[in-house]
């Protein structure tokens, strides 16, 4: 274990399992790294997947992987992340780090191998505070009537709790208070949309949601701490006010503002940052003819590096719900739009064609690709991976525009 680092903040979490695992592995588990494609083998599913520290440890141990795949633990050319991905590392059979899906993906498997008469077992290992989530009550439940005898969980109390925050918020803002809900933005939109969905939007109450992680920050933590998709799947919501600031001084600006506001406000945080604050609202960086880039907080500098001697105007924005459309008109010179946002590419496409729909135009959505990156390492490492550095921006732009 000692040969991982980077994610000591997981030691606990990672030490806890050691014992566990071992007697598993070691004398419980029919599995091997001759056996790991046998579909008569045993499975385990380590559904606390923080701080795989250990599981790692015991499978190289074991021989599913070299030892030496351990000294490169996090980066962005290892199989090894924060959170186990069963698509890159031998022997792992889920991938997981959002709690609440080990057990119930457990009870699915243990009910198939039944039903294909196989003699596997199932084991999973949970932590306690995940049998506090509605999946685990039901799977639970669910196995105990089904009589899966094939199925075995151990739980570890690592006293973690997770899923309690949005329609927490919505109480309190029942109760006629401004609740700000904060936490990592796969656990604030993604998981509990439909507390979002239902608790704010359809109970018509306000909140602030204020995100960290964004789409990348926790590059080494894999997916299941990557949110790229939050700003798009709160388009699906009427009413939200979406701010993704660029700076530091710009976050504590829109959160007061969001904070003295009424109605619901998501505040997208990230790690990645310009190295200036800009005015709220929306700004003229540079002024240009052969058409407008537009910057989305974070993309403020690398947007600004790439088209340094481009002849573009560039327009810089840290509000993207209500999305500027006035301003974008009023600075647009050649009828071409580059959008360049730190999420979902194409996110806020649909806007700027609402904005010029009665102008002939081309619009190019720059941003976080669709497809999955299966890579840990850093946020810089990820930013170059989908183009939104100022390399890749540069000749995305110019190829766009026609430019040299």
């Amino acid at each position: 274990m000692s040969r991982q680092t980077g994610d000591e903040k997981h030691d606990t979490a990672a030490t806890s399992t050691l014992d566990v695992l071992w007697v598993l592995y070691d004398k419980v588990l029919r599995v091997s790294p001759a056996t790991a494609g046998d579909e008569r083998r045993d499975r385990f599913y380590l559904s606390k997947g923080h701080g795989p520290m250990a599981y790692y440890a015991v499978l190289a141990a074991k021989g599913f992987f070299p030892a030496d795949l351990l000294d490169g633990f996090g980066g962005f050319d290892s199989v090894l992340g924060r959170h186990p991905d069963r698509t890159l590392v031998p022997g792992v059979e889920i991938s997981s780090g959002s709690l609440g899906h080990g057990l119930p993906l457990a009870v699915g498997t243990a009910l198939g191998l039944r039903a294909l008469g196989r003699p596997s077992q199932v084991w999973v290992l949970i932590g306690d505070g995940e049998l506090d989530e509605g999946s685990n009550h039901e799977a639970i439940a669910y196995a105990g009537r089904a009589r899966l005898d094939n199925l075995h969980a151990v739980v570890i109390d690592n006293a973690s709790r997770e899923q309690l925050l949005v329609s927490v918020a919505g109480g309190l803002a029942l109760a006629g208070l401004r609740p700000v809900a904060h936490t990592f933005a796969s656990f604030l939109v993604e998981r509990p949309f439909e507390q979002v969905k239902l608790d704010l939007n359809h109970l018509d109450v306000g909140a602030v949601l204020v995100s960290a992680g964004a789409s990348y920050d926790i590059a080494a933590g894999g997916r299941t701490h990557q949110s790229p998709g939050d700003v798009a799947l709160l388009d699906t919501l009427p009413g939200w006010t979406v701010h993704v600031p660029g700076h530091p001084d710009e976050a504590e600006t829109l959160l007061r503002e969001a904070y003295r506001a009424d109605g619901r406000v998501y505040v997208r945080l990230s790690t990645e940052a310009n190295e200036w604050p800009l005015p709220s609202g929306t700004t003229v960086l540079k002024r240009g003819g052969r058409g407008t880039v537009v910057a989305v907080g974070p993309m403020g500098g690398p947007v600004l590096a790439a088209t340094r001697d481009l002849d573009v105007t560039v327009l810089y924005t840290a509000t993207v719900r209500p999305f500027p459309a006035a301003r974008l008109r009023g600075t647009l010179g050649a009828p071409a739009v580059v959008l360049v946002e730190p999420y979902l590419a194409g996110t806020s496409v649909p806007a700027v064609a609402s904005a010029l729909s009665d102008l002939p135009h081309r619009v190019l959505g720059l941003g976080v690709a669709r497809d999955e990156l299966r890579r840990y390492g850093t946020p810089a490492e990820h930013q170059a991976a989908h183009g939104l550095d100022a390399k890749g921006l540069r000749s995305s732009i110019s190829a766009f525009l026609g430019l040299k």
